[in-house]
């Protein structure tokens, strides 16, 4: 039995992947897993790529930031201005080993002896880099599921899905799941301390979860959001963990990076 932390879009953000790190050191997280996105829009994707990989993470997918730091590609289509000059800037700051890493994991992966599959986009078309926002972009991803559980990342915005089993029409049985984001029945307005969103996993039933951003949250609130999913207790919870937002804006700014990067950071968009 364990706790496994997932992590997703740390975009080079280590004063939020410290935080986070901190808090899966109280709860006892055992293991880690990685959505991708490990580097891109913040100012320290070296030290967040070495990070993740001392925590020796026992499944890791590869995001489209990854993927575009990993090539050689200066167009960059369908990445916006700020977005390719970001990657731009973040293949000068690491080796040609560390470009490699990064660019080597699958699209998706299922984690083997556990009922969990990890996808950094969607899974019907991972390498198209497609989003999933609600009940209904979820209900082809389900369609490609073959495990109970299925982390995603990729819109930085948490939201999670339940399909019970037996349903006909046009939902298939698919329903939002809002304990992921509501906090005692109601939305969080204060950002200044740790929150849990806990989920128990219904027998029969199939799971979908984004959990949002450590690095760039863009659900209009600027805490770090991980997972962790509880083997033991059959619990995924979210955890939204305030950083040093202001340490994180001066990164940027001193790398030169555009200044709507460091903006955004504490607009939570």
């Amino acid at each position: 039995m364990s706790k496994i932390a997932i992590l997703s879009d740390i975009h080079g953000n280590a004063d939020a992947l410290q935080q986070i790190l901190a808090v899966c050191d109280a709860v006892g997280v055992d293991q880690y897993a990685s959505l991708g996105d490990i580097v891109g829009y913040n100012a320290e994707p070296q030290l967040c790529l070495h990070t993740v990989a001392a925590l020796n993470p026992i499944a890791m997918v590869r995001g489209n930031h990854d993927d575009y730091t990993a090539m050689d590609d200066e167009e960059m289509e369908g990445f916006n201005p700020n977005a390719r000059k970001a990657i731009l800037w973040t293949r000068s700051q690491l080796t040609e080993d560390e470009r490699r890493w990064v660019g080597e994991p699958p699209l998706r992966v299922t984690i083997p002896g556990m009922p969990i599959t990890l996808v950094h986009a969607t899974l019907d078309s991972p390498n198209t880099w497609g989003y999933v926002f609600d009940v209904y972009h979820s209900i082809d991803n389900f369609s490609y599921q073959l495990t109970q559980l299925c982390f995603c990342g990729h819109s930085h915005v948490p939201v999670a899905f339940c399909k019970r089993p037996f349903a006909s029409g046009p939902l298939r049985g698919v329903e939002e799941v809002p304990e992921w984001v509501l906090v005692n029945g109601a939305l969080q307005q204060d950002f200044s301390d740790i929150d849990e969103y806990t989920v128990q996993i219904e027998p029969g039933c199939k799971y979908l979860f984004n959990i949002g951003s450590i690095g760039q949250p863009r659900n209009h609130d600027p805490r770090a959001s991980f997972a962790v999913y509880d083997d033991n207790n059959r619990t995924i919870t979210r955890y939204a963990v305030p950083y040093d937002i202001a340490s994180a804006q001066q990164k940027v700014l001193d790398a030169g990076l555009p200044e709507r990067l460091a903006r955004r950071l504490a607009l939570g968009e």
